[in-house]
């Protein structure tokens, strides 16, 4: 019979994470987490330490979405647990399942008010798909391993285990659990046969039917059966930001992405459908426009593993509620071959007349499109690439020629200014087989460069590409188009100032490799020098600051009202 060791709650915790499969653990250690740290000098997984909690949590999303896999992050309590928060709510709108632990006063201080003391459980509920209080050290393995089961069950999500600190240290002899069964958590839904049918039916009468892909096609790793479906109905495929790479964009039946900054393409042919297969998405106010003039000519098919999510934005002829890639999968035998020839010439010819392009406003000044063109050129579309918020991140949308899920990795629901350098990080350590490029502006950076210094000791090979414009560029195009150019604290440029900061300078004291570039004919040399080197490496890029992001249908409104120039 085999002898059960005790150990502290700390050391069950580590062993807990190596059983539950974690391999990196991003973190910043504090006062209520100093038992765990110091069992984690034996723990068998990595661990990456952050140079903030927020960095931290957007480092383990960033591995969760390159990787598929959970992200794990462990923080103190107090202000280390309310620096995650960001990372929770980022990850929790876009589904990325993701582990967080933090650090708790004892037990007997909860509600005192007590030094560092914040309260988890109030404080995360609506960032979280749920979170731990745990009360003994005897709980500890089997949380981990339900909390594991319910961020990666279902809808994929964050969880949080808030850990009291004298439960680290109490001793214990529970064992993590072969299997996990939570009574109240049954998130599998199968499709009936009559819904298979019936799918099948819809896309086989269609005339127009038109696919439209999210972030759930993704993370039901569904890209493979949403490609072998669309090529044998020959139907065309729209995505949504979060599902650029389900399906390969240099295939003739792509229309790309599309919603507020699309493809006109794209949204003129779910305007016009008469059939829209929805997969994973969420129908979100950027895809929509004004809901009551949505796809009106359409009957639409939404597949989603959250019930949550069918009908509650647009009202559906049928709603099924499984796991994408399982739908597809059965649906594929019952769907006929076939042949929408008349349908895609005419999309054939919005494409035509309504390309994504820009045109240079100043000569001899570079353009941003020609940044993101010039990492798509260089990396030949096999880079991970990572972006921020704002402009930046809708012209990585539409100038990358998106082939491979997991490989765009941006904050979709929360817009999180600052993702992109932490988030590239966690990437970078998930694929270290692929080229990561991180696609920032001025703006964004500045909020979590600091991270930049743990690619460098981490020997991480990314290239940080910095968008320069001067302003914080989304927010000054709305001024300018529904403002009356009143443009109220979003030129970050000052007179005399020409590099503040200086983003050279600054890698260079991080220890990173740097590059500067005005010249639109030195673009693509520097940045195939940059996205070979083996080092860290930032390459600057002082751009237009007047260029905009064009197609835009305005918030609230409808494709007829998209504005291109």
């Amino acid at each position: 019979m085999k002898t059960i060791k005790e150990r502290t709650g700390a050391q069950a915790l580590v062993e807990s994470l190596e059983k539950a499969g974690t391999e990196v653990l991003f973190g910043y250690p504090g006062g209520a987490v100093i038992d765990i740290f110091d069992r984690l000098v034996d723990a068998k997984f990595k661990f990456v330490l952050g140079r903030h909690e927020q960095g931290s949590a957007h480092m383990a999303d960033g591995y969760a979405r390159a990787s598929g896999k959970v992200g794990v992050c462990l923080v103190t309590s107090g202000p280390g647990a309310t620096n995650v928060i960001t990372g929770l709510g980022t990850a929790y709108l876009d589904g990325v399942p993701m582990v967080v632990i933090t650090g708790q006063v004892p037990l007997s201080q909860i509600g005192t008010d007590a030094f560092q003391e914040a309260d988890m459980s109030g404080i995360c509920r609506a960032v979280t798909k749920h979170s731990f209080l745990v009360q003994s050290a005897d709980e500890i393995p089997e949380t981990v391993a339900q909390a594991f089961y319910i961020a990666t069950h279902g809808k994929p999500g964050p969880v949080v285990i808030d850990i009291p600190k004298n439960c680290q240290q109490a001793l214990t002899k529970a064992q993590y659990p072969e299997r996990v069964n939570l009574r109240a958590y049954h998130p599998e839904f199968t499709a009936t046969p009559a819904q298979i049918s019936r799918f099948a039916k819809l896309l086989n009468e269609a005339k127009k039917p038109v696919i439209y892909a999210g972030g759930g096609t993704i993370a039901a790793f569904a890209a493979k059966e949403l490609g072998e479906l669309a090529r044998k109905a020959q139907v065309p495929v729209a995505t949504t930001l979060m599902g650029l790479g389900a399906f390969d964009q240099t295939d003739p039946l792509s229309l790309g992405m599309a919603g507020m900054h699309g493809a006109p393409c794209a949204n003129y042919a779910i305007d016009e459908a008469d059939l829209i297969v929805a997969l994973g998405v969420r129908f979100s106010d950027r895809v929509t426009g004004k809901l009551s003039a949505y796809a009106q000519k359409a009957k639409i098919i939404h597949v989603d593993c959250d019930p949550a999510e069918v009908n509650k934005n647009v009202a559906v002829e049928l709603g099924i509620v499984a796991d994408v890639r399982d739908v597809l999968a059965t649906v594929a035998s019952r769907v006929k071959a076939g042949n929408h020839d008349a349908w895609l010439a005419k999309i054939a010819g919005w494409k035509k007349a309504h390309p994504i392009s820009y045109t240079t406003l100043h000569k001899g000044v570079i353009m941003p499109q020609q940044v993101i063109e010039a990492i798509d050129k260089v990396s030949q579309g096999e880079a991970i690439v990572v972006t921020d918020v704002g402009q930046q991140q809708m012209w990585a949308s539409q100038y990358v020629h998106h082939r491979h899920a997991r490989r765009f990795l941006t904050s979709g629901g929360m817009g999180t200014m600052g993702f992109g350098i932490p988030a590239a990080i966690g990437a970078a350590l998930a694929r270290p087989d692929l080229k990561v490029v991180a696609v920032c502006g001025d703006g964004g950076a500045q909020m979590t460069f600091e991270e930049v210094v743990v690619a460098v000791l981490e020997k991480l090979p990314i290239t940080f590409v910095i968008v320069n414009n001067g302003c914080l560029g989304m927010v000054r195009q709305w001024q300018e188009l529904f403002y009356h150019k009143r443009y109220s604290q979003t030129i970050l440029k000052r007179e005399g100032l020409e590099y503040l900061p200086d983003f050279l300078k600054l890698a260079e004291a991080h220890g990173a490799k740097a590059y500067r570039v005005l010249d639109p004919a030195k673009l693509d040399g520097v940045m195939k020098k940059a996205l070979e080197s083996k080092e860290t490496t930032l390459v600057e890029v002082i751009v237009d600051p007047e260029a905009n992001v064009y197609p835009m249908i305005p918030g609230g409104k409808t494709v007829k009202e998209m504005i291109f120039k």
